[in-house]
Protein backbone atom coordinates (compact mmCIF):
# COMPACT_ATOMS: atom_id res chain seq x y z
CA UNK A 1 0.00 0.00 0.00
CA UNK A 2 1.11 3.58 -0.61
CA UNK A 3 2.74 5.46 2.23
CA UNK A 4 2.12 8.96 0.92
CA UNK A 5 -0.36 10.32 -1.65
CA UNK A 6 -0.14 13.74 -3.28
CA UNK A 7 -3.55 15.26 -4.09
CA UNK A 8 -3.47 17.22 -7.34
CA UNK A 9 -6.71 19.08 -6.77
CA UNK A 10 -8.51 21.51 -4.48
CA UNK A 11 -11.78 22.13 -2.62
CA UNK A 12 -14.10 19.45 -1.38
CA UNK A 13 -12.64 16.61 -3.46
CA UNK A 14 -9.15 17.33 -2.08
CA UNK A 15 -10.55 17.17 1.44
CA UNK A 16 -12.49 14.00 0.57
CA UNK A 17 -9.23 12.32 -0.48
CA UNK A 18 -7.44 13.53 2.66
CA UNK A 19 -10.14 11.90 4.78
CA UNK A 20 -9.97 8.57 2.94
CA UNK A 21 -6.18 8.47 3.21
CA UNK A 22 -6.26 9.34 6.92
CA UNK A 23 -8.59 6.42 7.61
CA UNK A 24 -6.26 4.13 5.63
CA UNK A 25 -3.15 5.28 7.49
CA UNK A 26 -1.70 7.00 4.41
CA UNK A 27 0.04 10.37 4.71
CA UNK A 28 -1.10 13.15 2.38
CA UNK A 29 0.36 16.10 0.52
CA UNK A 30 -2.00 18.90 -0.50
CA UNK A 31 -0.78 21.08 -3.35
CA UNK A 32 -2.38 24.49 -3.61
CA UNK A 33 -2.35 27.86 -5.35
CA UNK A 34 -1.70 31.06 -3.42
CA UNK A 35 -5.47 31.63 -3.43
CA UNK A 36 -6.04 28.35 -1.56
CA UNK A 37 -3.38 28.66 1.13
CA UNK A 38 -6.05 28.73 3.87
CA UNK A 39 -8.19 25.92 2.44
CA UNK A 40 -9.40 23.10 4.66
CA UNK A 41 -7.49 20.46 2.67
CA UNK A 42 -4.26 22.39 3.22
CA UNK A 43 -5.03 22.66 6.92
CA UNK A 44 -5.77 18.96 7.38
CA UNK A 45 -3.24 17.31 5.08
CA UNK A 46 0.02 16.11 6.61
CA UNK A 47 2.03 18.35 4.26
CA UNK A 48 1.27 21.11 1.78
CA UNK A 49 3.15 22.68 -1.11
CA UNK A 50 2.29 25.91 -2.94
CA UNK A 51 2.55 25.25 -6.67
CA UNK A 52 1.75 28.65 -8.16
CA UNK A 53 -0.46 31.73 -8.40
CA UNK A 54 -4.28 31.63 -8.44
CA UNK A 55 -4.93 30.97 -12.12
CA UNK A 56 -5.41 27.24 -12.72
CA UNK A 57 -3.06 27.19 -15.71
CA UNK A 58 -0.26 28.41 -13.45
CA UNK A 59 -0.98 26.03 -10.55
CA UNK A 60 -3.44 23.12 -10.73
CA UNK A 61 -2.72 22.62 -14.44
CA UNK A 62 1.04 23.12 -14.07
CA UNK A 63 2.43 19.61 -14.56
CA UNK A 64 6.10 20.41 -13.75
CA UNK A 65 5.09 22.09 -10.48
CA UNK A 66 2.93 19.16 -9.40
CA UNK A 67 5.62 16.59 -10.21
CA UNK A 68 8.26 18.67 -8.44
CA UNK A 69 6.06 18.80 -5.33
CA UNK A 70 5.64 15.01 -5.46
CA UNK A 71 9.40 14.54 -5.76
CA UNK A 72 10.27 16.94 -2.94
CA UNK A 73 7.79 15.37 -0.53
CA UNK A 74 8.57 11.74 -1.41
CA UNK A 75 5.05 10.83 -2.49
CA UNK A 76 4.35 7.34 -3.84
CA UNK A 77 1.21 8.17 -5.79
CA UNK A 78 -0.81 11.08 -7.15
CA UNK A 79 -4.60 11.31 -6.95
CA UNK A 80 -6.05 13.75 -9.51
CA UNK A 81 -9.60 13.96 -8.09
CA UNK A 82 -12.04 15.20 -10.75
CA UNK A 83 -11.65 18.07 -13.20
CA UNK A 84 -8.22 19.69 -13.73
CA UNK A 85 -5.78 16.85 -14.57
CA UNK A 86 -8.04 13.88 -13.87
CA UNK A 87 -8.60 12.98 -17.54
CA UNK A 88 -5.36 14.36 -18.96
CA UNK A 89 -3.50 11.43 -20.45
CA UNK A 90 -0.30 13.46 -20.82
CA UNK A 91 -0.33 14.12 -17.08
CA UNK A 92 -1.01 10.46 -16.26
CA UNK A 93 1.82 9.41 -18.56
CA UNK A 94 4.29 11.86 -17.00
CA UNK A 95 3.26 10.78 -13.49
CA UNK A 96 4.17 7.19 -14.33
CA UNK A 97 7.35 8.17 -16.20
CA UNK A 98 8.56 9.96 -13.07
CA UNK A 99 8.06 6.85 -10.94
CA UNK A 100 4.76 7.69 -9.23
CA UNK A 101 1.56 5.68 -9.33
CA UNK A 102 -1.35 7.44 -11.02
CA UNK A 103 -4.58 6.77 -9.13
CA UNK A 104 -6.71 6.24 -12.20
CA UNK A 105 -6.76 4.23 -15.43
CA UNK A 106 -3.89 3.97 -17.90
CA UNK A 107 -3.03 6.90 -20.20
CA UNK A 108 -4.02 4.74 -23.17
CA UNK A 109 -7.52 4.19 -21.80
CA UNK A 110 -7.87 7.90 -20.97
CA UNK A 111 -6.93 8.71 -24.57
CA UNK A 112 -9.36 6.19 -26.01
CA UNK A 113 -12.33 7.26 -23.89
CA UNK A 114 -11.47 10.98 -24.00
CA UNK A 115 -12.00 11.09 -27.75
CA UNK A 116 -15.79 10.87 -28.00
CA UNK A 117 -15.66 9.52 -31.56
CA UNK A 118 -13.15 6.80 -30.68
CA UNK A 119 -15.02 5.99 -27.46
CA UNK A 120 -18.27 5.49 -29.34
CA UNK A 121 -16.56 3.30 -31.94
CA UNK A 122 -14.86 1.24 -29.21
CA UNK A 123 -17.91 0.54 -27.05
CA UNK A 124 -20.08 -0.24 -30.07
CA UNK A 125 -17.63 -2.98 -30.96
CA UNK A 126 -17.83 -4.26 -27.36
CA UNK A 127 -21.62 -4.52 -27.42
CA UNK A 128 -22.94 -1.28 -25.93
CA UNK A 129 -25.88 0.43 -27.66
CA UNK A 130 -25.02 3.88 -29.08
CA UNK A 131 -27.00 6.86 -30.35
CA UNK A 132 -27.41 6.71 -34.15
CA UNK A 133 -24.96 9.06 -35.83
CA UNK A 134 -21.77 9.50 -37.81
CA UNK A 135 -19.17 6.75 -37.71
CA UNK A 136 -16.47 9.25 -36.84
CA UNK A 137 -15.36 12.79 -37.55
CA UNK A 138 -17.48 14.91 -39.88
CA UNK A 139 -14.89 17.07 -41.70
CA UNK A 140 -17.10 19.60 -43.50
CA UNK A 141 -20.47 21.28 -43.09
CA UNK A 142 -21.54 20.03 -46.49
CA UNK A 143 -20.92 16.38 -45.59
CA UNK A 144 -22.55 16.91 -42.23
CA UNK A 145 -25.68 18.39 -43.78
CA UNK A 146 -26.12 15.43 -46.12
CA UNK A 147 -25.71 13.01 -43.20
CA UNK A 148 -28.17 14.99 -41.08
CA UNK A 149 -30.75 14.91 -43.86
CA UNK A 150 -30.38 11.14 -44.15
CA UNK A 151 -30.76 10.71 -40.36
CA UNK A 152 -33.62 13.19 -40.06
CA UNK A 153 -33.74 16.33 -37.95
CA UNK A 154 -33.22 17.30 -35.16
CA UNK A 155 -29.55 16.39 -34.84
CA UNK A 156 -26.81 17.20 -32.34
CA UNK A 157 -23.35 18.41 -33.40
CA UNK A 158 -20.79 17.54 -30.71
CA UNK A 159 -17.10 18.20 -30.08
CA UNK A 160 -15.08 14.98 -30.12
CA UNK A 161 -12.96 16.20 -27.19
CA UNK A 162 -15.85 17.98 -25.49
CA UNK A 163 -17.61 18.06 -22.18
CA UNK A 164 -19.82 20.28 -20.07
CA UNK A 165 -22.00 21.28 -23.02
CA UNK A 166 -19.23 23.17 -24.83
CA UNK A 167 -18.89 22.61 -28.58
CA UNK A 168 -22.46 21.29 -28.73
CA UNK A 169 -25.20 22.56 -31.06
CA UNK A 170 -28.77 21.34 -31.56
CA UNK A 171 -30.02 21.76 -35.14
CA UNK A 172 -33.72 21.38 -35.93
CA UNK A 173 -33.81 22.56 -39.55
CA UNK A 174 -31.43 22.17 -42.53
CA UNK A 175 -31.27 25.94 -43.07
CA UNK A 176 -29.43 26.40 -39.76
CA UNK A 177 -27.04 23.48 -40.04
CA UNK A 178 -23.97 25.14 -41.57
CA UNK A 179 -23.95 28.03 -39.09
CA UNK A 180 -24.35 25.63 -36.14
CA UNK A 181 -21.62 23.36 -37.53
CA UNK A 182 -19.14 26.22 -37.76
CA UNK A 183 -20.09 27.46 -34.28
CA UNK A 184 -19.56 23.99 -32.78
CA UNK A 185 -16.13 23.70 -34.42
CA UNK A 186 -15.11 27.16 -33.20
CA UNK A 187 -16.23 26.40 -29.64
CA UNK A 188 -14.45 23.04 -29.74
CA UNK A 189 -11.19 24.62 -30.90
CA UNK A 190 -11.40 27.41 -28.31
CA UNK A 191 -12.21 25.13 -25.37
CA UNK A 192 -10.33 21.92 -26.18
CA UNK A 193 -7.72 22.83 -28.77
CA UNK A 194 -9.39 20.36 -31.15
CA UNK A 195 -12.09 21.35 -33.65
CA UNK A 196 -13.13 17.78 -34.49
CA UNK A 197 -16.91 17.30 -34.37
CA UNK A 198 -19.32 14.46 -35.01
CA UNK A 199 -23.09 14.18 -35.38
CA UNK A 200 -25.74 12.25 -33.45
CA UNK A 201 -29.49 11.97 -33.65
CA UNK A 202 -30.96 14.36 -31.07
CA UNK A 203 -33.22 12.62 -28.56
CA UNK A 204 -36.15 14.86 -27.59
CA UNK A 205 -36.88 13.71 -24.03
CA UNK A 206 -34.20 11.41 -22.62
CA UNK A 207 -33.01 10.76 -19.08
CA UNK A 208 -29.32 10.90 -18.20
CA UNK A 209 -28.42 7.60 -16.54
CA UNK A 210 -24.86 6.78 -15.52
CA UNK A 211 -23.44 3.48 -14.28
CA UNK A 212 -20.68 3.50 -11.66
CA UNK A 213 -18.06 0.91 -12.60
CA UNK A 214 -14.82 -0.38 -11.08
CA UNK A 215 -12.03 -2.55 -12.41
CA UNK A 216 -8.82 -3.85 -10.86
CA UNK A 217 -5.44 -5.13 -12.07
CA UNK A 218 -6.56 -8.76 -11.66
CA UNK A 219 -9.22 -8.75 -14.37
CA UNK A 220 -12.14 -8.16 -12.02
CA UNK A 221 -14.86 -5.67 -12.97
CA UNK A 222 -18.12 -4.71 -11.31
CA UNK A 223 -20.90 -2.17 -11.57
CA UNK A 224 -22.24 -0.43 -8.46
CA UNK A 225 -25.64 0.57 -9.76
CA UNK A 226 -26.83 3.71 -11.49
CA UNK A 227 -27.32 7.39 -10.78
CA UNK A 228 -29.98 9.51 -12.47
CA UNK A 229 -28.45 12.88 -13.38
CA UNK A 230 -31.29 14.33 -15.46
CA UNK A 231 -31.79 17.56 -13.48
CA UNK A 232 -29.51 19.78 -15.55
CA UNK A 233 -29.04 23.34 -16.70
CA UNK A 234 -26.99 23.95 -19.85
CA UNK A 235 -25.77 20.33 -19.72
CA UNK A 236 -24.45 20.86 -16.16
CA UNK A 237 -25.79 18.51 -13.50
CA UNK A 238 -27.49 20.11 -10.49
CA UNK A 239 -29.14 17.16 -8.73
CA UNK A 240 -28.29 13.46 -8.86
CA UNK A 241 -30.14 10.53 -7.35
CA UNK A 242 -29.90 6.80 -7.08
CA UNK A 243 -31.51 4.52 -7.88
CA UNK A 244 -33.27 6.08 -10.86
CA UNK A 245 -37.03 6.39 -10.28
CA UNK A 246 -37.80 5.16 -13.81
CA UNK A 247 -35.77 1.94 -14.14
CA UNK A 248 -36.95 -1.54 -13.26
CA UNK A 249 -34.68 -4.01 -11.47
CA UNK A 250 -34.40 -5.96 -14.74
CA UNK A 251 -33.30 -2.89 -16.72
CA UNK A 252 -30.87 -1.94 -13.97
CA UNK A 253 -29.22 -5.35 -14.02
CA UNK A 254 -29.14 -5.55 -17.81
CA UNK A 255 -27.40 -2.20 -18.40
CA UNK A 256 -25.16 -2.62 -15.34
CA UNK A 257 -23.95 -6.01 -16.51
CA UNK A 258 -23.29 -4.64 -20.01
CA UNK A 259 -21.25 -1.80 -18.50
CA UNK A 260 -19.24 -4.14 -16.28
CA UNK A 261 -18.59 -6.47 -19.20
CA UNK A 262 -17.32 -3.53 -21.27
CA UNK A 263 -14.94 -2.50 -18.48
CA UNK A 264 -13.64 -6.05 -18.21
CA UNK A 265 -12.97 -6.28 -21.96
CA UNK A 266 -11.23 -2.89 -21.93
CA UNK A 267 -8.93 -3.99 -19.11
CA UNK A 268 -9.99 -0.86 -17.24
CA UNK A 269 -8.44 -0.24 -13.82
CA UNK A 270 -9.98 2.11 -11.27
CA UNK A 271 -13.22 4.04 -10.86
CA UNK A 272 -15.17 5.18 -13.87
CA UNK A 273 -18.62 6.04 -15.09
CA UNK A 274 -20.36 4.97 -18.28
CA UNK A 275 -23.03 7.50 -19.16
CA UNK A 276 -26.17 6.78 -21.15
CA UNK A 277 -29.16 8.61 -22.53
CA UNK A 278 -32.34 6.66 -21.81
CA UNK A 279 -35.54 7.14 -23.82
CA UNK A 280 -38.45 4.90 -24.69
CA UNK A 281 -37.04 2.00 -22.68
CA UNK A 282 -33.74 2.07 -24.63
CA UNK A 283 -30.23 2.97 -23.46
CA UNK A 284 -27.75 4.80 -25.70
CA UNK A 285 -24.07 5.20 -24.79
CA UNK A 286 -23.06 8.84 -24.46
CA UNK A 287 -19.54 8.90 -22.98
CA UNK A 288 -17.24 7.41 -20.37
CA UNK A 289 -15.67 9.41 -17.56
CA UNK A 290 -12.33 7.90 -16.54
CA UNK A 291 -12.27 9.31 -13.00
CA UNK A 292 -14.23 9.65 -9.78
CA UNK A 293 -17.40 11.70 -10.23
CA UNK A 294 -18.70 14.71 -8.30
CA UNK A 295 -21.78 12.62 -7.46
CA UNK A 296 -19.92 9.54 -6.19
CA UNK A 297 -21.39 9.97 -2.65
CA UNK A 298 -24.79 8.85 -4.00
CA UNK A 299 -23.34 5.44 -4.76
CA UNK A 300 -21.44 5.36 -1.47
CA UNK A 301 -24.62 5.99 0.51
CA UNK A 302 -26.65 3.24 -1.17
CA UNK A 303 -23.84 0.65 -1.20
CA UNK A 304 -21.81 1.51 1.92
CA UNK A 305 -18.59 1.36 -0.13
CA UNK A 306 -15.89 4.05 0.14
CA UNK A 307 -15.16 4.64 -3.55
CA UNK A 308 -12.10 6.82 -2.97
CA UNK A 309 -10.51 4.22 -0.68
CA UNK A 310 -11.31 1.58 -3.31
CA UNK A 311 -9.59 3.73 -5.95
CA UNK A 312 -6.44 3.86 -3.84
CA UNK A 313 -6.43 0.12 -3.13
CA UNK A 314 -6.90 -0.79 -6.78
CA UNK A 315 -4.13 1.60 -7.88
CA UNK A 316 -1.83 -0.07 -5.34
CA UNK A 317 -2.46 -3.43 -7.02
CA UNK A 318 -4.98 -4.85 -4.59
CA UNK A 319 -8.10 -6.67 -5.82
CA UNK A 320 -11.56 -5.16 -5.50
CA UNK A 321 -12.95 -5.61 -1.99
CA UNK A 322 -16.52 -6.07 -3.22
CA UNK A 323 -17.92 -8.73 -5.53
CA UNK A 324 -21.28 -8.85 -7.25
CA UNK A 325 -22.59 -11.61 -5.00
CA UNK A 326 -22.10 -9.59 -1.81
CA UNK A 327 -23.20 -6.22 -3.16
CA UNK A 328 -26.38 -4.80 -1.60
CA UNK A 329 -28.26 -1.64 -2.56
CA UNK A 330 -30.03 0.04 0.34
CA UNK A 331 -32.66 2.76 0.17
CA UNK A 332 -32.51 5.96 -1.86
CA UNK A 333 -30.06 8.85 -2.04
CA UNK A 334 -30.21 12.37 -3.53
CA UNK A 335 -27.33 14.83 -3.88
CA UNK A 336 -27.66 18.56 -4.60
CA UNK A 337 -24.69 20.60 -5.77
CA UNK A 338 -24.34 23.86 -3.87
CA UNK A 339 -22.85 26.60 -6.03
CA UNK A 340 -21.75 30.10 -5.03
CA UNK A 341 -24.18 31.64 -7.50
CA UNK A 342 -27.29 33.79 -7.51
CA UNK A 343 -30.16 31.24 -7.48
CA UNK A 344 -32.16 33.32 -9.97
CA UNK A 345 -29.74 34.39 -12.69
CA UNK A 346 -26.76 32.09 -11.87
CA UNK A 347 -24.18 34.88 -11.75
CA UNK A 348 -21.13 33.86 -9.67
CA UNK A 349 -21.04 34.97 -6.05
CA UNK A 350 -17.50 34.55 -4.71
CA UNK A 351 -16.53 36.23 -1.45
CA UNK A 352 -16.21 35.77 2.29
CA UNK A 353 -18.49 33.36 4.14
CA UNK A 354 -19.59 35.10 7.32
CA UNK A 355 -21.50 32.24 8.94
CA UNK A 356 -21.67 28.56 8.16
CA UNK A 357 -23.67 25.78 9.75
CA UNK A 358 -23.93 22.32 8.19
CA UNK A 359 -27.16 20.32 8.53
CA UNK A 360 -27.21 17.08 10.48
CA UNK A 361 -29.39 14.19 11.55
CA UNK A 362 -29.93 10.65 10.36
CA UNK A 363 -28.89 10.04 6.76
CA UNK A 364 -27.49 13.54 6.16
CA UNK A 365 -23.99 14.12 4.75
CA UNK A 366 -22.40 17.44 3.79
CA UNK A 367 -19.27 17.26 1.63
CA UNK A 368 -17.56 20.65 1.53
CA UNK A 369 -14.32 22.40 2.36
CA UNK A 370 -15.89 25.71 3.42
CA UNK A 371 -15.97 27.19 6.92
CA UNK A 372 -17.01 30.43 8.61
CA UNK A 373 -14.52 33.14 7.64
CA UNK A 374 -13.36 31.32 4.49
CA UNK A 375 -13.21 33.36 1.29
CA UNK A 376 -14.47 31.72 -1.92
CA UNK A 377 -11.90 32.64 -4.61
CA UNK A 378 -13.22 33.81 -8.00
CA UNK A 379 -10.78 31.74 -10.08
CA UNK A 380 -12.37 28.28 -10.02
CA UNK A 381 -15.62 26.38 -10.47
CA UNK A 382 -18.44 27.82 -8.39
CA UNK A 383 -19.38 24.57 -6.61
CA UNK A 384 -18.65 24.95 -2.88
CA UNK A 385 -20.29 21.84 -1.49
CA UNK A 386 -22.66 18.92 -1.88
CA UNK A 387 -25.58 18.03 0.36
CA UNK A 388 -26.25 14.30 0.23
CA UNK A 389 -29.24 12.68 1.92
CA UNK A 390 -30.17 9.01 2.27
CA UNK A 391 -33.55 7.54 3.17
CA UNK A 392 -35.32 4.21 3.19
CA UNK A 393 -37.58 5.39 0.34
CA UNK A 394 -37.47 8.17 -2.25
CA UNK A 395 -40.30 10.04 -0.52
CA UNK A 396 -38.45 9.91 2.80
CA UNK A 397 -35.30 11.06 1.06
CA UNK A 398 -37.02 14.10 -0.48
CA UNK A 399 -38.57 15.12 2.85
CA UNK A 400 -35.25 14.71 4.64
CA UNK A 401 -33.44 16.75 1.99
CA UNK A 402 -35.98 19.57 2.23
CA UNK A 403 -35.45 19.65 5.98
CA UNK A 404 -31.66 19.56 5.64
CA UNK A 405 -31.66 22.48 3.18
CA UNK A 406 -33.66 24.58 5.65
CA UNK A 407 -31.08 23.80 8.34
CA UNK A 408 -28.11 24.85 6.22
CA UNK A 409 -26.70 28.31 6.99
CA UNK A 410 -24.29 29.99 4.56
CA UNK A 411 -24.20 33.79 4.81
CA UNK A 412 -22.06 36.45 3.15
CA UNK A 413 -22.50 35.00 -0.35
CA UNK A 414 -25.41 33.82 -2.47
CA UNK A 415 -25.91 30.09 -3.07
CA UNK A 416 -28.18 27.86 -5.14
CA UNK A 417 -29.82 26.28 -2.08
CA UNK A 418 -33.11 28.20 -2.58
CA UNK A 419 -33.24 26.88 -6.16
CA UNK A 420 -32.86 23.31 -4.93
CA UNK A 421 -35.65 23.79 -2.40
CA UNK A 422 -37.90 25.05 -5.20
CA UNK A 423 -37.03 22.09 -7.46
CA UNK A 424 -37.84 19.61 -4.68
CA UNK A 425 -41.32 21.12 -4.37
CA UNK A 426 -42.21 20.70 -8.05
CA UNK A 427 -44.76 17.95 -8.83
CA UNK A 428 -42.65 16.59 -11.70
CA UNK A 429 -39.66 16.06 -9.45
CA UNK A 430 -41.74 14.53 -6.67
CA UNK A 431 -43.26 12.05 -9.13
CA UNK A 432 -39.90 11.40 -10.83
CA UNK A 433 -41.38 12.45 -14.18
CA UNK A 434 -38.60 14.62 -15.61
CA UNK A 435 -36.03 14.57 -18.43
CA UNK A 436 -32.74 16.35 -19.10
CA UNK A 437 -34.69 19.22 -20.70
CA UNK A 438 -37.28 19.62 -17.93
CA UNK A 439 -35.45 22.14 -15.74
CA UNK A 440 -34.48 24.45 -18.61
CA UNK A 441 -38.14 24.71 -19.62
CA UNK A 442 -39.35 25.05 -16.02
CA UNK A 443 -36.92 27.87 -15.24
CA UNK A 444 -38.57 30.11 -17.85
CA UNK A 445 -41.64 30.50 -15.61
CA UNK A 446 -39.96 30.15 -12.22
CA UNK A 447 -40.60 32.95 -9.71
CA UNK A 448 -37.60 34.46 -7.95
CA UNK A 449 -36.45 32.45 -4.94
Amino acid sequence: MFKKVLIANRGEIALRIVRACREMGIRTVAVHSTADSSSMAVRLADESVCIGPPRAKDSYLNIPSILTAATLTGADAIHPGYGFMSENSDFARKVEEHGFAFIGPSPEIIDKMGDKVEAKRTVRALGLPVVPGSEGEVPTAEEGLELAKSMGFPVLIKAASGGGGKGMQIVRHPDYFKEAFNTARSEAAANFGDDTVYIEKFLEAPRHIEIQIFGDQHGNAIHLGERDCSIQRRHQKLIEEGPSPVLTDEQREEIGSLAADTVRKLGYVGAGTIEFLYEGGQFYFMEMNTRIQVEHPVTEMITGIDLVAEQIRVAAGQPLTVQKQNLRFRGHCIEVRINAEDPNDFTPSPGRIDQFHAPGGLGVRFDSAIYGGYTIPPYYDSMIGKLIVHGRTRDECISRLQRAIRETVITGIKTTLPLHQWILEQPEFISGDYTIHWLEKKLKDKPKV
